[in-house]
């Protein structure tokens, strides 16, 4: 009985070890296997650095508003006889946009005026007896008196029956109406809004940092988005006080709103262009990579040599072609400066003639195989989908 439990140890014994060996076999094997084999390079987009002209900028928020633009209210009140204008319909200067029934004011201007024609008469009468010596002076006056008030009275009269009419102040574009025919309206009703669409301005803020870079005529560039620009314009006004409560100086410029694209109360993106400076170090912003560590980007230079497993010999007569040179990123932290468009300013740790990658870096880690492929780049990508 002792010796078939002893025989049995043994045999457990042997199958144990056997297991356990192969185990570490195969582990070695595997370990070694995945040391020998060579790492699948990763396809890369890059740029090479070249120095730039850089174009710095103040960026802002501003809000459009018409260069001449008011909301047409009336100064009295009365029912609406005529409306002689259309929602967005071109209006010249003085032209007439409402008229008020008048009729009332009209028979008043009519008395008015036939008095004041009798009293200049009574006037001309006293003036013509005193110079023959049958008038006295005191009849004169109080002619002149008489006729002075009428003619005061059709002044007034005159100036109450402009009210009954709304014009134009200036040439514009008129706003949707707000009043219909037959509406009786009273003085601050408004009518319509009148803009001026040709000549467009923008207030925004800046910084108080900023306020020595401005001055008057300083060209700014607008647009609906920081990627697209196209509004031009120059500063017509700054604030000579600091906001103390946001550290914000007021600005003022003016746009050329040649198209009419640009509408009052619009908000814009607005952009002054400082002085150029030369030899500046730039690179796209999708090469940029921002970390808990800092910004980044993946540099591309040649890889280290490496001993290579022997190659088999090769066939009789054959030739062994030369390798291929093979490149390897390197991860080099940067400080960031300034920002303009889709161009970011690198102040260190980078040169002109570095080739750095520009897509695809989101696998990448320090010393990882490249193979560079140019034939599609995000800004080529963003141009196509732009135009579809």
């Amino acid at each position: 009985m002792v010796k078939r439990f002893i025989i049995a140890i043994i045999l457990l014994a042997i199958v144990a070890g056997g297991i356990i060996g192969f185990n570490i076999f195969r582990d070695q094997a595997i370990q070694q296997f995945f040391a020998n084999m060579p790492v699948q390079p990763m396809t890369v987009s890059t740029v090479k650095i070249e120095p730039v002209t850089w174009t710095p900028g103040i960026e802002a928020i501003g809000t459009v508003s018409a260069a001449q633009g008011v909301d047409l209210t009336v100064e009295t009140n009365g029912i609406v006889k005529e409306r002689p204008f259309d929602a967005n319909q071109q209006v010249a200067r003085d032209a007439v946009l409402l008229q008020l029934d008048d009729a009332v004011q009209r028979a008043d201007l009519e008395s008015a005026k036939t008095q004041a024609a009798l009293d200049q008469q009574s006037l001309d009468r006293a003036i013509a007896l005193q110079k023959r010596g049958v008038g006295s002076e005191v009849s004169v006056d109080a002619a002149r008196a008489a006729a002075q008030t009428s003619a005061s009275t059709v002044t007034k009269l005159q100036a109450v029956l402009d009210q009954k009419i709304l014009k134009a102040p200036f040439a514009g574009t008129i706003g949707i109406p707000r009043v219909e025919l037959g509406q009786y309206i009273t003085p601050g009703t408004v009518v319509a809004t009148l803009q001026d669409l040709e000549t467009m301005r923008a207030d925004f803020s800046i910084p108080e940092q900023d306020l020595g870079s401005l001055r008057l005529g300083q060209p700014v560039v607008f647009g609906l988005n920081s990627q697209n620009m196209p509004f031009t314009g120059s500063i017509t006004g700054i604030d000579p006080k600091v906001d103390p409560q946001s550290r914000l100086v007021s600005v003022r410029a003016e746009i050329t709103n040649p198209d009419r694209k640009l509408s009052p109360g619009q908000f814009v993106q607005v952009r002054v262009e400082l002085p150029k400076e030369s030899n500046v170090i730039a690179i796209p912003d999708t090469a940029l990579v921002t970390s808990l560590y800092g910004d980044f980007v993946f540099v591309v230079k040649p890889a280290e040599a490496k001993a290579a497993p022997a190659a088999p010999a090769a066939a009789e007569g054959g030739a062994q072609q030369p390798a291929a040179p093979q490149l390897a990123v390197s991860q080099v932290f940067v400080k960031v400066g300034r920002r303009s468009g889709r161009q970011v300013e690198i102040l260190e740790n980078l040169k002109a003639g570095d080739e750095i990658v520009s897509a695809g870096q989101n696998r990448l880690s320090n010393g990882t195989p490249v193979t560079v492929d140019n034939t599609v780049t995000p800004d080529q990508t963003a141009t196509k989908a732009a135009a579809q």
